[in-house]
């Protein structure tokens, strides 16, 4: 088994926490596809680990939720590779930038109102598309 994922100074996931399986790789690649299971499946279940906050832990289950399998656990597939270690590396670096990602909270939006002049810019561009639209209509002559 590989050995510990390093998200980042402070944060690490143990081995015993990530369940790697090899299967089978889908598509194209004859032979090798038939015979080699180089495809690797990661599961992990961030519940179970503890190490982040309760929001982070929120936005990753958020973020992962198509990801997510019957028990809870994220699953990370990784088939890039025709060599299973490679696959594996792939897999890991993967599930490490999604945690990453959900580390980070997000900026608050602060409302505001627009200028003066993209209001006046928005509403001489509507004239100028009507205008555009009211001259390829059909004339009606008498």
């Amino acid at each position: 088994m590989a050995e510990e994922l390093v998200i980042n100074e402070s944060l690490r996931i143990s081995s015993d926490k990530l369940i790697v399986s090899a299967v089978r790789s889908s598509g194209p690649g004859g032979q090798n596809v038939n015979k080699v299971a180089t495809c690797i499946e990661l599961r992990f279940n961030p519940t179970e680990w503890g190490q982040l906050t309760h929001a982070a832990l929120q936005r990753l289950l958020i973020s992962a939720k198509k990801r997510l399998d019957a028990e809870g656990r994220i699953v990370i597939t990784s088939q890039k590779h025709r060599e299973q270690f490679k696959n594996l590396e792939d897999a890991r670096s993967k599930l490490r930038d999604l945690i990453l990602k959900c580390l980070k909270s997000p900026k608050v939006r602060r409302p505001t109102k627009p200028t003066k002049s993209s209001v006046e810019n928005r509403i001489k561009n509507k004239k100028i598309i009507s205008e555009k639209k009211q001259n390829r209509s059909k004339i009606i002559n008498d």
